[in-house]
């Protein structure tokens, strides 16, 4: 190349500087036109094989880069005739992708969904062990994100707030078995519990402090005792456990929580 240009560009001196350069960049141009376009179609091929391989995701450990799809808003039947006619591993890891995000939002808003992480991770170990193949493994994505959309819906059909429903699932799940009346109670002493907690106690740094965190238990005690009469007292105990432990892993106080911070 550089023989070539100087046989081109003999000399280079001051005053002839403007228009060999003018040359040289027209020289240049002429080379990068003679380039043919990249092939990338092995590099595909590469990156299909390797999603082939495995789709692995640590259990109970979902980080994700982005989301591929909205959830909510998927149309199913698109996304299958899309997968048939595309290339077919790297739609079923796009979807993947997209379950595992939404999942992760999920079970952070409400600990009681952690049924569907396991039934996930079952779902990706039967992949990769085999069991499934991508056919197979799409439409189990496919079923479970219809069902994941159902869950996110719940909040509609309880008639209540995203974390009132982690609340009342605490008190609900599993047992007692509760008449619907006896439901709409329990729904009511989850609604009064917050808005009370968050108005009253939730100060800010309590969990820093012995006696607001004090404050905070025995609000949930009292309020968790007016509960119909199917709740014993070990399941009262329990319940006011586990509605403690969820208030101070989420809760921070002075109006933040996790479910303001998801919000923004």
């Amino acid at each position: 190349m550089d023989r070539l240009l100087k046989a081109i560009l003999p000399d280079t001196r001051a005053g002839e500087f403007a228009p060999k350069r003018k040359v040289f960049t027209v020289l240049a141009d002429k080379i990068r036109a003679l380039t043919p376009k990249a092939d990338v179609s092995e590099v595909m091929g590469a990156v299909e094989e390797l999603l082939d391989g495995s789709v692995t995701t640590p259990p109970y450990a979902i980080r994700e880069s982005g989301v591929f799809y909205d959830l909510s808003k998927m149309d199913f039947q698109a996304l299958k005739q899309q997968f048939e006619q595309g290339r077919k591993r790297t739609e079923a890891e796009k979807l993947r992708g997209t379950i595992n995000a939404e999942l992760q939002r999920m079970v952070r808003l409400n600990q009681g969904r952690m049924n569907y992480l396991e039934e996930f991770q079952r779902v990706i170990d039967e992949y990769n062990a085999g069991s499934r193949n991508v056919e197979d493994f799409f439409d189990a994505l496919v079923e479970f994100a219809q069902r994941l959309n159902q869950e996110e819906q719940r909040t509609i059909a309880e008639n209540l707030s995203e974390e009132e429903l982690a609340v009342f699932d605490i008190l609900t799940r599993p047992g007692p078995e509760l008449t619907e009346k006896e439901r709409f109670e329990v729904k009511r002493t989850a609604r009064d519990l917050l808005n009370n907690l968050k108005r009253e106690k939730l100060v800010l740094d309590w969990r820093k402090r012995q006696q607001s965190r004090a404050a905070v238990r025995v609000f949930i005690q009292n309020m968790i005792w007016q509960l119909p009469e199917h709740y014993t007292e070990k399941i009262c105990q329990q319940k006011s456990t586990q509605v403690y432990q969820h208030i101070y892993d989420n809760y921070w106080g002075a109006g933040r929580s996790v479910y303001t911070m998801m919000a923004a």
